[in-house]
């Protein structure tokens, strides 16, 4: 058994408590006490931050002699690490012939010039849009920008033809 399972188990019996008390206080099951002090698992940090404040009993003093714990730590920090490089070597060469940001930026704008594509087309833009092209943040403004416009455009052109159409006043001139 390691170091850690022994100094909880000592610490939780020199105190008082039963593993359910324990498992009550941390709202955890009694199986994760067990699990811990029989060496089958750890306790995360929250939980050994309450365990060192229940049991008063420093985290450096449960976790001093584990030179196991801060093995398997240091092992899953690598691959983690190792992991994260390779996901963002995937991305890179997923999107990297994709970049489609200037003409998605283009399309958005030039959609502007016709009302009724002005509110279709940038929703497309944006669905389409992804964080690796190029002028990402761009895109999304203009195509907000370009919603915007021809919204007003659309009603404005609804208000003045259809809603209220103006009166025209033809005066003959000699």
């Amino acid at each position: 058994m390691s170091y850690m399972a022994t100094k909880l188990k000592n610490a939780r019996q020199s105190n008082g408590f039963s593993q359910n008390e324990i498992a009550t206080i941390l709202h955890i099951s009694r199986q994760s006490i067990s699990k811990w002090e029989n060496d089958r698992g750890y306790p995360d940090l929250d939980n050994l931050i309450a365990l060192s404040d229940l049991y008063k009993i420093s985290i450096d003093e449960l976790l001093k002699e584990n030179e196991q714990l801060k093995d398997k730590i240091e092992e899953n920090n690598t691959k983690i690490n190792e992991k994260r490089k390779t996901l963002k070597l995937v991305n890179t060469r997923l999107y990297q012939n994709k970049d489609e940001g200037i003409l998605l930026f283009i399309a958005a704008v030039i959609s502007a010039l016709i009302p009724f594509l002005g509110i279709i087309v940038p929703f497309y833009i944006l669905w389409r849009n992804n964080k690796y092209n190029s002028f990402y943040k761009t895109i999304i403004i203009a195509s907000v920008l370009v919603i915007l416009v021809s919204s007003y455009n659309i009603y404005a052109f609804t208000v003045e033809n259809w809603l209220i159409p103006s009166q025209t006043t033809v005066v003959k001139v000699k």
